[in-house]
């Protein structure tokens, strides 16, 4: 293993924060070796995810210690140093950069944007064109450059991520179970890692609208695919996922080292680590549309009571929520449209009106737009 630091624009005098990555395998890649990029815990107060990065970090040193990987993996288990810092009365807050609001996985810059014009470029070998579409994306983000400690660190993990062949990036919600999230593009390929995760649910789009890391990636090549006449000649170069490693306080070392070794499986399945990987579990749930999900929303405010926990089958016009009126002791109760499986909540207690409450995963799709929450 060897340790490479970027650093970030200092924000201000005295101040100084890197982005750290954990390299195994081979330094210098061979002809069709695969990368492979792994990230923890964009949303710094993800700790879940951190904690499997931590347990990968264990079994990828000995694995590479023993010589059995067999493609370069890169491994980044603090992808955010800046929200890690964030704290403000005691409260933890990794989701939204306290400078400028910003969430730190949206409005991640679109590596196609100087890639778009395609004339010239390719060739009959789909192998050279992957080197040659990841040479002008890499073009492409050098032209970019930030002005913020913020945007260093999103150009950072860009420069890390954008040739590699698999990505994975590390979250989780505040009260779930264990879902992933992917193209339709790239399902077939990361059904084994939801078999071997025991993924309660997988959601489905191509284009979520937030434009998240996974989707700087995949909506990226998917945007160029659609210009090409023969999708044979330009293939995905990368293919990503967001795995969400259930809910804020589902810190164990049990499930981490569960996840972990899942992930493993996943990179023995596809060759990247040697040794036979474990016999493929059976899925247990279908994918289904991120736009079938639906989100459900407190009607008034109130004390928050909940009637499903997370990973229950709910049924149409099964209850979901109690809203009690302090005051008034009157109930509102909120019932789910859709069967599916009930995924993640919100994990306060206490509500507004207007808040978003929770998801079921649903067949039929019911939303456009943005699909991701803020």
């Amino acid at each position: 293993m060897h340790t490479q630091s970027i650093p970030l624009i200092s924000p201000a005098i005295g101040t100084r924060r890197e982005l750290a990555s954990l390299n195994f395998g081979p330094r210098d890649a061979a002809a069709g070796q695969q990368k492979i990029y792994i990230q923890a815990a964009l949303h710094a107060d993800e700790t879940p995810a951190m904690l499997v990065g931590v347990m990968l970090r264990r079994r990828l040193m000995e694995l590479d210690a023993a010589g059995d990987i067999d493609a370069q993996i890169v491994l980044v288990p603090v992808a955010n140093p800046v929200g890690l810092a964030q704290h403000v009365l005691g409260q933890f807050v990794g989701r939204f950069d306290l400078a400028s609001g910003r969430n730190f996985n949206r409005s991640f810059p679109a590596l196609a944007g100087g890639a778009t014009a395609l004339d010239g470029v390719l060739g009959p070998n789909a192998q050279d064109n992957i080197a040659a579409v990841r040479k002008l994306m890499r073009e492409t983000l050098a032209q970019q450059k930030p002005r913020t400690e913020f945007e260093s660190l999103q150009h950072a993990l860009l420069e890390l991520s954008l040739d590699a062949d698999v990505v994975i990036d590390l979250h989780c919600s505040l009260e779930a179970t264990l879902h992933l999230y992917t193209s339709d593009e790239a399902w077939p390929q990361f059904e084994p890692l939801a078999r071997y995760l025991g993924a309660e649910a997988s959601l489905i789009a191509t284009d979520s609208g937030g434009q998240a890391f996974d989707e700087a990636h995949s909506l990226s090549w998917w945007t160029l695919q659609q210009q090409v006449s023969d999708a044979t000649l330009l293939p995905p170069g990368t293919i990503a996922a967001t795995i969400e490693c259930r809910g804020q306080r589902d810190v164990t070392y049990e499930t981490a080292a569960r996840d972990a070794e899942a992930i493993i499986d996943f990179l023995r399945a596809r060759g990247a680590v040697r040794g036979a990987p474990r016999t493929l579990p059976p899925l247990e749930r279908e994918p289904t549309p991120l736009a079938g999900s639906e989100q459900f929303y407190a009607p008034t405010s109130g004390i928050l009571v909940h009637r499903a926990a997370p990973g229950d089958l709910i049924r149409a016009s099964d209850p979901l929520f109690d809203i009690v009126d302090p005051l008034t002791d009157e109930t509102h109760t909120v019932y789910s449209h859709t069967e599916g499986i009930f995924y993640m909540r919100r994990a306060i207690r206490f509500v507004t009106a207007g808040a978003p409450l929770g998801r079921v995963t649903g067949t039929r799709q019911i939303r456009t737009g943005v699909l991701l929450g803020a």
